[in-house]
């Protein structure tokens, strides 16, 4: 009898793709590409059934979320009132279905929203919270998304998990923190896998796979881990969590092809990335850092600037050391220009960079002030206090100390300050670029726990240490969303210092700011191994990410073997370094006219938007060959492959690409010369490939593939 009653409910959803709500009790939240059923009855919230091409991948009954009000557990199996259901369609073609209701105790109001793609096999879940009650309380623990899987679909014994981006393998129970906006789960066995991403930020975020009876879990961090979350909610007020998305898939043996296909279409066309916002993505960036450091002046500038200029830089961004405090001296927090460096202050250089056809762009610590500082005198209660009381410098202990510095918490007006401060250097000197940088909450170089978040309990927005977390990241997005209101163009990059773990960069950032710095990468002067980190460091979060978002320091344009450097950095957004001043004219020449080559096959193809991995070509590493290719998927028109050997033994390598039409003939061209090395079909292209021989032990080149005439 149970048999046939879910038989019959299960040809109810197929047949049912407009409605919400099925038989009363049951609610159709995704159809299409995968379908999604609540059993709502009995004042319950429960997961039903959870399917893609027939497979199912939820067992009857599981949680679907979870959450503590002081301590008390709210989830799908606690008593529910007032169930209701809507269903709306919007202009891009996705349907979101919200169902919402109150506790049984009347203490906590409840939405979840769960939204579908045209074509993608992938639901989007929200969780909203509000305060029903008439005193204030905390919410922690939240699990956005939770249920058990079916052991025929996947199982801790015949599956494994693709940690850090959908790339690093793990076996039986995984427990993720910040390091996983994106893990997929795969059953070797039954070919199935589901993926599951966390648009948390920074350290706001935490996925479990396997854990406590084969569940799939994703939300933020509980109570007593490394960075707990905690938000306060006064009567009245509500809170969103941040999204999860999950997308099953089945009859594939290879896990990566769900986060080349769902999970990239999703995050490219739906998520609301901001690089995927602009009118056009840099294409060629340079920065003062390494090897200037702070020693930068007006001088030194515009002959940068003139180098620059020669070899088809688009972005020129001057780094710390233009500014002083208000004693006189250099310092940050009082952002005051130093005119003996820059005598008339940044105007005249930034007049010159634009003079040479470049876009002018500048670095700015987001909350770190110096003892010096007019905001440290006149607004004490602005910044972030360690656990004995003091003001904390979240960024560097032993620093902090010599100097004095401290960080500000984003919960106070001191984010007001700080973007009005922002804002008057973009209007004042046209900055299509800023870099906004070091430790807001947690530091990438500090390991003690303790010496984390914010423990004042009297900022707004947080009552200590445990609620701060949220807070901070949450004030410093809002921020960056206020900068793109006054200046809708300007590309943010916002480092992995500010995001406050090490090479951290994730979709709750990603959301909020273009880019970010990911790395700190100091090469030899000597040698050339830089180049392999950098496409290491690509390789270990594309596709997953945004290409175009990771922004990888400090590779040196005048630097052993700089041209490769530049091919490798081709995979994500180039950016160089260096001294570009002791280029020869002949090398200046050669930088422009690969720059020039890459915009052209942007405009072409829209490359940057996209990045697949070559088949058969893995992790980059010593005596290997590595490479990426970024086709666009969508025009079918080509796109921009490298190909890389790394002291391998092999001089040559057959190279496949996907992702192009089948049926339609392609030539595979050489670098900049367009020499034609192959022309084949898209279907031949993908099953044969062509021949790549690279002569020199450490070697590359990029290709174009693009439609025959």
């Amino acid at each position: 009898m149970k048999k046939t009653v879910f038989k019959f409910l299960t040809a109810a959803v197929a047949a049912c793709v407009n409605c919400a709500v099925i038989a009363g009790s049951y609610v159709n939240v995704a159809s299409g590409p995968v379908k999604r059923v609540l059993d709502t009855r009995k004042g319950r919230i429960l997961g039903q059934s959870y399917k893609t091409r027939g497979v199912e991948f939820m067992r009857k009954g599981s949680p679907e979320f979870a959450f503590r009000v002081d301590g008390k557990m709210y989830d799908g199996h606690s008593v529910w009132k007032d169930v209701k259901v809507s269903d709306e369609k919007a202009k891009n073609g996705s349907r979101t279905v919200t169902v919402s209701a109150v506790s049984a105790d009347g203490v906590a109001g409840l939405e979840l929203a769960y939204t579908t793609y045209p074509g993608i096999a992938l639901v989007r879940k929200t969780l909203k919270v509000s305060n029903r009650s008439g005193k204030e309380f905390f919410v922690t623990d939240v699990d956005v998304e939770t249920f058990s899987m079916p052991y025929r679909a996947l199982n801790c014994v015949s599956s494994h998990v693709l940690r850090r981006f959908g790339r690093y393998r793990e076996e039986g129970v995984y427990i993720g923190d910040w390091n996983d906006p994106l893990v997929v789960a795969h059953d070797y066995k039954s070919r199935c896998g589901i993926a599951i991403g966390n648009e948390g930020v920074s350290t706001m975020k935490r996925t479990t796979v396997f854990e406590c009876g084969n569940f799939v879990v994703s939300g933020t961090p509980h109570k007593g881990e490394k960075f707990p979350f905690a938000k306060r909610l006064k009567p009245g007020e509500s809170w969103t969590a941040m999204p999860v998305f999950t997308a099953p898939y089945v009859n594939s043996p290879d896990p990566s092809r769900v986060v080349e296909g769902a999970v990239a279409d999703y995050v490219r066309k739906y998520m609301g990335v901001r690089v995927e916002q602009i009118p056009s993505k840099p294409m060629f960036v340079y920065n003062t850092w390494e090897p200037f450091l702070i020693n930068v002046d007006a001088k030194l500038v515009r002959e940068l600037a003139d180098a620059a200029a020669e070899c088809g830089i688009e972005e020129f961004v001057i780094d710390d050391g233009w500014q002083i405090n208000i004693d006189g001296k250099y310092g940050r927090g009082d952002w005051i220009v130093d005119e003996k460096k820059f005598p008339g202050g940044l105007k005249p250089v930034f007049d010159y960079i634009k003079s040479k056809g470049m876009r002018p762009g500048l670095w700015l610590s987001l909350a770190w002030a110096g003892a010096s500082s007019k905001p440290r005198a006149e607004h004490p209660e602005w910044f972030a206090k360690g656990k004995d009381g003091k003001p904390a410098d979240l960024h560097n202990i032993g620093q902090g100390k010599a100097s004095g510095e401290a960080t500000a918490c984003m919960a106070t007006p001191w984010r007001e300050y700080i973007r009005d401060k922002i804002l008057g250097l973009v209007k004042d000197h046209g900055l299509a670029y800023v870099k906004l940088d070091l430790a807001i909450a947690t530091s990438a170089y500090i390991y003690d726990d303790s010496h984390t978040g914010c423990y004042a309990t009297d900022h707004p927005g947080h009552a200590g240490r445990d609620d701060s977390f949220e807070e901070i990241y949450a004030n410093c997005m809002k921020l960056f969303d206020e900068l793109h209101e006054a200046a809708p163009d300007l590309f943010i990059d916002c480092t992995f210092e500010t995001a406050g773990r090490m090479y951290l960069m994730d979709y709750g950032i990603a959301k909020h700011a273009e880019g970010n710095w990911l790395a700190n990468i100091r090469p030899r002067r000597d040698r050339a191994d830089a180049q392999l980190y950098v496409r290491n460091l690509a390789w270990g979060r594309t596709p997953a990410l945004p290409p175009a978002s990771l922004v990888i320091g400090n590779l040196f344009m005048n630097g052993p073997g700089h041209m490769l450097d530049f091919k490798s950095l081709a995979g994500t957004l180039p950016i160089m370094l260096g001294d570009p001043r002791k280029l020869t004219p002949a090398e200046r020449a050669e930088y422009k006219e690969w720059a020039t080559w890459l915009k052209s096959l942007e405009a072409r193809h829209s490359f940057m938007s996209f990045r697949q991995d070559l088949p058969g070509f893995g992790e980059p590493q010593e005596g290997a060959w590595d490479g990426f290719a970024r086709i666009n998927t969508e025009t079918k028109s080509g796109g921009l492959v490298g190909v890389f050997r790394w002291r391998s033994a092999e001089r040559s390598r057959r190279v496949a690409v996907r992702g192009l039409d089948p049926g339609a003939k392609y030539a595979v061209l050489k670098g900049v010369k367009g020499e034609k090395v192959a022309e084949a079909t898209g279907r031949e292209l993908a099953e044969d490939g062509f021949e790549a021989v690279l002569d020199g032990r450490i070697d590359g080149e990029l290709y174009e593939i693009k439609l025959s005439k």
